[in-house]
């Protein structure tokens, strides 16, 4: 089966404490469920996975269509590398600059030199007040927008500041902090996030700026991110797909739901600069499904997260108390998912209260009420955002919890794989399997002494 696996195999106790208990707590593959539930369960996922690849296929854009020109708005400009060459500062009003009154300070005169494009090696002077967000010194790469309609001395000006270096090395450091301490794992996280952006960028934005359903794209695109991450980072096996299932049923409680609040609430989608620019660049786009696609694929991460913790908590109980009912399983798991919720819906909150931090600094500034703030459509559409993501979060905890207790209960292993507890002081090694011993001799060693007391009552 190809998305469970065949991880079959019986570890024998390492020490004789573990002999007595007649299992081992060390951590392994996980266990195997029954041949069954394997089939169901695959029955599910691979159709699953064969529809979310031809929906990827037939959707493929081949890349983000072409508008005719820059229309010089926002990261809609024709951009260029430049470097400031000499700073001089002069008082304002010699440069013709009017400050305010409660700003004191002179102004800076920058000459700044393009280091790209058509007119490599052309200067030009840019005015920076005493007031402005970024200050430049000599030396420093900047970048700047290219204007060709305007005239000669403003064709230039400088848009932001060249901070390519130090992203690169924060983006190194983190590559490398996670190989260290997650190894193996860690850097199959990496791969898993480079599918991720690669997704992202090569399907997702291309897809919708050329015009498809964007909730579309965002559920096959979501599903497929999910699907290669999630197998890739977690091993092809039961436990793991235990986890895709609860995953995407709480996508399709979050979609649900999104669906239903977006539309009741009126909320447009449209409430800030960028996406007003993408309208107006390609009015064929979907606003409303712009938004709750955001809301699927913000949610996606946490969401993995959340059910693979599930999952792997509930195998875990499972391997401490083998003899524990599906019933105890989740009673024992949902303790744990409880602590888990209470965090996650914190995270996902703050998250969102961080982006729309300065949002809000503008509702106190204006002094409106709480119900003005909240039922504004700015707000209303970050609260939907939240809570929808919210709910689904915390479903997923009972609905994984669930299936993972039911799959890993049901673990009847097929006829001469069953577990065979090894007598105390044996040693570690496949001696469960009896089919796989080589001669009688090691099968013989491997069978309790209960086995040998049955063949005396026989013989009586």
């Amino acid at each position: 089966m190809g998305f469970l696996g065949d991880d079959r195999r019986v570890t024998a106790p390492t020490s004789p404490h573990e002999g007595h208990h007649g299992h081992t707590h060390q951590h392994g593959p996980p266990a195997p469920v029954s041949a069954h539930l394997r089939r169901v369960i695959a029955a599910v996922l691979i159709p699953f996975a064969a529809l979310m690849t031809a929906g990827l296929v037939l959707l493929w854009p081949g890349g983000a269509p072409e508008h005719e020109d820059h229309t010089g708005v926002g990261f809609d400009q024709q951009l260029e590398q430049a470097r400031v060459t000499e700073i001089v500062e002069s008082p304002c009003e010699d440069l013709g600059v009017q400050l305010p009154t409660n700003i004191e300070g002179e102004c800076a005169e920058a000459t700044v030199e393009v280091t790209s494009g058509q007119d490599t090696g052309r200067e030009f002077t840019e005015v920076v007040t005493p007031d402005a967000s970024q200050q430049y010194h000599v030396g420093q790469e900047v970048i700047v927008a290219y204007a060709p309609d305007a005239p000669a001395e403003l064709q230039y000006s400088i848009t932001d500041v060249d901070r390519q270096v130090p992203m690169l090395l924060l983006g190194g450091i983190f590559a490398v902090v996670v190989v260290l301490v997650g190894r193996l794992r860690g850097l199959l996280a990496l791969v898993g996030l480079a599918v991720s952006f690669a997704v992202l960028t090569l399907f997702i934005l291309p897809a919708i700026l050329s015009g498809s359903n964007p909730l579309l794209v965002a559920v096959i695109g979501g599903s497929v991110i999910m699907l290669t991450a999630l197998y890739l980072c977690h091993g092809v096996n039961a436990r793991t797909s235990v986890a895709v299932l609860g995953t995407l049923v709480s996508l399709l409680l979050i979609g649900l739901l999104g669906s239903v609040f977006i539309e009741w609430a009126h909320l447009s989608g449209n409430t800030d600069d960028q996406t007003g620019l993408v309208h107006s660049l390609y009015p064929d786009i979907e606003i409303q499904g712009l938004l709750l696609a955001g809301i699927l694929i913000g949610s996606l991460g946490v969401l993995d997260d959340v059910t693979v913790t599930q999952t792997s908590a509930v195998w875990e109980l499972k391997r401490a108390e083998p003899d524990a009912s599906w019933l105890k399983l989740y009673r024992s798991a949902m303790r744990i998912g409880r602590d888990h919720i209470a965090s996650v819906v914190n995270t996902l909150v703050l998250a969102y209260a961080g982006a729309a931090l300065p949002l809000m600094l503008l509702f106190t500034i204006a002094r409106a009420s709480v119900s003005t703030v909240a039922f504004s459509e700015l707000v209303s559409e970050e609260i939907v955002r939240t809570l929808v993501g919210s709910i689904g979060l915390v479903a997923s905890v009972p609905v994984t919890t669930l299936l993972a207790a039911l799959v890993v209960s049901a673990d009847r292993p097929a006829p001469g794989t069953a577990a065979i507890p090894a007598p105390a002081g044996a040693p570690a090694g496949n001696v469960g399997n009896v089919g796989n011993v080589g001669n009688v001799g090691e099968a013989v060693a491997a069978v309790p002494a209960a086995t040998n007391r049955h063949r005396r009552r026989k013989k009586r």
